[in-house]
Parts: structure tokens; sequence; C-alpha cells
């Protein structure tokens, strides 16, 4: 057995069939559920119980990040898009017409991430020009929370089923 072989058994590139796969697609979707332009849910659930300096840590925090997160993206710009829908219409053409597994569970992890990050751009606009307070900041991180939950579910639900008959319909990588 050459060392190219030995490579290629121990890092399997038959996505659905592998166990990290899976475990990355989970922890992947579990953070982007948990923090809200990078602010944990625990900080959100104390600063609604408790308000005070909790509540004005957590205005501060959401603050900073989506400054930052919105200087980011301006400064990416045209170029980022670019390059970005560049990689995903391979990786779709990979996935789609030539059927490369490996593009396929990169295209399942790829495509609804750039949907929550427009998501996570439109709300880090939201906070840095109307400035939410109170009740109105929670509602928005709720809200936001739980179409990413959605998001996250569903994606896991339709790769699970595309990655079972993946398995079933080529069940041996051959």
């Amino acid at each position: 057995m050459t060392l190219f072989d030995t490579i290629f058994e121990v890092i399997d590139l038959r996505s659905f069939s592998n166990l990290w796969y899976w475990i990355g697609l989970a922890v992947i979707w579990s953070s982007a559920s948990y923090f809200v332009l990078g602010v944990p849910n625990d900080m959100v659930m104390r600063a609604r119980r408790e308000g005070g300096q909790a509540l004005e840590d957590l205005e501060i925090l959401l603050m900073i990040n989506a400054r930052r997160l919105l200087a980011i993206s301006r400064g990416v710009g045209l170029v980022g898009l670019g390059v970005f829908s560049f990689v995903v219409t391979s990786l779709l053409v990979l996935a789609a017409w030539y059927r490369i597994e490996f593009a396929q569970a990169v295209l399942f992890l790829v495509g609804p991430s750039a949907f929550v990050a427009a998501l996570r751009l439109s709300l880090a606009t939201i906070i840095v020009e109307q400035i939410p307070r109170d009740e109105q900041l929670f509602s928005l991180l709720r809200r936001h929370r739980f179409v990413v939950q959605i998001v996250g579910l569903a994606t896991i639900f339709v790769t699970a089923m595309f990655g079972m008959y993946q398995n079933l319909l080529v069940p041996h990588g051959f």
C-alpha cells in the first residue's frame, strides 16, 4: 500500500458516510443558532432577566459586533461577492453536473450558511441604524435566532435525506 492510498483511506472524501462531516455540520448549526452577532444566548437571556449592567453590556457588545461586521462587509465589497459567487457556482456545477460528492457536501454547508450570513448582515444594519432598545432589541434577537434554528434544522434534515440517498446509491464508493 502506497502513501497515497493510505492517505485516501484515512481521509475519506465520501463525505456523507464520514462521521466528521456530520459532527462538523452539527457544530456549525449549533454555534450559528447559539451566537447572535457574536453574542452568546445566555448573555441575552441574562440581560433580559436582570437588566441594568447586563443589558448595557449586551447593547455595547451588539453594537461593537454589528459595526465590525458591517465594516468587514464593506471592506470585502464586490470583489469578495464575486469570488464567493464564483466558488458557489463552481461547487454547484461540480455537485449537480459532475455529481462529485465532496462538492455536494460542501454545497450543503456553504449554501445555507450564506443565507444566514445575509440575515446576520441585515440584523447588523438594523442594529446600527435604528439602535433598538429593551423589548424591541430582544424581539429582534429572538426572531433572528429562531430563523437561524429553522434554517439549521431544515438544512440538517435535507442533508441527512440526501446523504442517506447518496449512501444507498453508492454503498461502497464505486
